[in-house]
Order: structure tokens, then sequence, then C-alpha cells
């Protein structure tokens, strides 16, 4: 999957698969993952400003002598952000962090700060985006997103400034496809990033999956980023595992469209707890 791409509605191409390093805890562990990652091939690193990673992210990357222009990295903007001048600045303090001089994918990480899930921020929503929209113009981002946001989110930011986000990143994994997020995202030429496609590990001992991946004679793993691949979503697999990281970039193979409908009728079937990322 190293060289599967998706294409922005900018002309960028992401790569198709990207490596999450959401609770990589700062230091060894994700300067160690993120070595793997790119060991493996991946091109695409996930992260974001409040992961507190971003420093040690960087060093993998500086570490591992690919070409800058090759790695493709997304980070976000913290949650809780919601000024302009405080986007300008916490975006220049992950680009210190991160030791580059552009962002190839920024996102708004949620539509509210996670001490206020579902609050109304819609107006300094709009200042942050006010602010990418400038740092995406001056060309210190190649593609501007968000996170966690819904439609009328989307739309709030679209009827102010009249620049549609590039990307949705949600969380996204079998039994838990945010079926009316996904839908406006993809008719509106919106990415949609899947997080915890694995569903944070809690659904790698399902039964119904298991049989299924015996079927294709592969793993649960493997059965639930090709179906996000295959629901033309982008999967963000985490592991701090050798092995798996490896692992998981291995998925080039079709689910048929009768198993696709039996996946796509599994509800409930992974973590059900409130949003978080």
């Amino acid at each position: 999957m190293k060289d599967k791409y998706f294409t922005l509605t900018n002309g960028v191409k992401i790569p198709a698969v990207g490596f999450g390093t959401w609770q990589t805890k700062d230091g060894q562990e994700a300067y160690d993952s993120v070595r793997w990652a790119l060991e493996a091939g991946y091109r695409h690193i996930d992260t974001a400003y409040i992961y507190g990673n971003e420093k040690s992210i960087a060093k993998a990357i500086r570490d591992s002598k690919i070409n800058r222009k090759e790695i493709f990295i997304t980070t976000k903007l913290p949650a809780d952000i919601k000024t302009y001048d405080e986007t300008i600045k916490y975006f220049n303090a992950s680009l210190e962090n991160l030791k580059t001089d552009y962002i190839d994918l920024y996102l708004i990480h949620a539509p509210w700060p996670w001490s206020d899930v579902g609050g109304d921020y819609t107006e300094g929503n709009i200042e942050a985006w006010k602010a990418f929209i400038d740092l995406y113009n001056q060309k210190k981002i190649k593609a501007i997103g968000v996170s966690n946001f819904h439609p009328k989110d989307i739309e709030a930011l679209l009827s102010a400034t009249h620049v549609k986000p590039m990307v949705n990143q949600i969380r996204y994994f079998i039994g838990n496809t945010q079926e009316k997020v996904t839908s406006y995202c993809q008719d509106n030429d919106i990415l949609v990033e899947a997080y915890s496609p694995l569903a944070t590990g809690q659904i790698l001992e399902n039964e119904k999956l298991n049989a299924l991946a015996e079927k294709y004679h592969t793993t649960i793993a493997k059965i639930c980023l090709r179906y996000c691949y295959q629901k033309n979503t982008l999967p963000l697999p985490k592991s701090v595992h050798k092995e798996r990281i490896f692992d998981n970039l291995d998925f080039d193979f079709i689910i048929d469209k009768e198993d696709m409908n039996y996946l796509d009728s599994l509800k409930e079937i992974g973590p059900t707890r409130p949003l978080r990322s």
C-alpha cells in the first residue's frame, strides 16, 4: 500500500495510509515507532501539538535521512485554540517542534475544546480557519482541513470564508462509520481520514471479523484497514510494535462486494465511548 495515494482538491497527493501517533509517548517510544514506520515504507506521519511528541517525531524523520519532500507530515491545532493570533502562535510552535519550514496538512483538531464537547465555538473556528487560509496562501501549509467536524461545522467555515476544508479526520472503523458525516464529506470532495481504524484494538478479537479474516487468509487488523480503504477513506493505524507497524502497511487485497455489505451491516462492535482523539 506504500505506493497508493489520494489526491486532494488542490492537487496535492497524500499517501493512502498514514501512521498514527496518538497516545504514543514522547521520547524513545515515539522515536522508535516513527523510525520503524519510515523503514517499513510509510511516508505519511500523523501527529498533533497536543500529543506532545512532535519533537521526537522530528528527530526520527531527520535521522531516517529520507528527503523531507518525500514525507507527508500532518499536525493539528489544539482543540481549545479559537483565535486568529493564537492559531498562528501554535502553528509556529509546531513548525519549531517538527524542525520544518512547512506542514503538509494542518487540521483544526476539533470544533470544540475537549473539556466542552458539543459546545458552540463557531466564531472561534472561523477565526482559526482564517489563519489557516492565510498560512496556506503563504505556502507554509500544503493542505488545510479539520478533524471531528460535523457538516454544520464545515458549512459555517464555508459560509464565512468560501474556502472548503480538504480533509476531515474522524473516528471511523467497522461498526462505527459516522455515515452522515462521511457521506457529506465524500459528496463534497472532502477526503475522510479514518482515525482509530482498528477501534483502538478493541475489535481485534471479534468472532465475526475473525471468520472473515480466515476466509481471506489474513488478519482482523488487515480486514479493518482494507475496509476503510475500500470505503474511500484514508486509514491511520497506530502501533508501537515493530512487527505490527510493518504488518499494518500490507493490505493490498480486495474484499468482495458481498463481504463489504456484510461489514457495512455490523453495528457497534467496537467502543462506543465518548468522542476523543
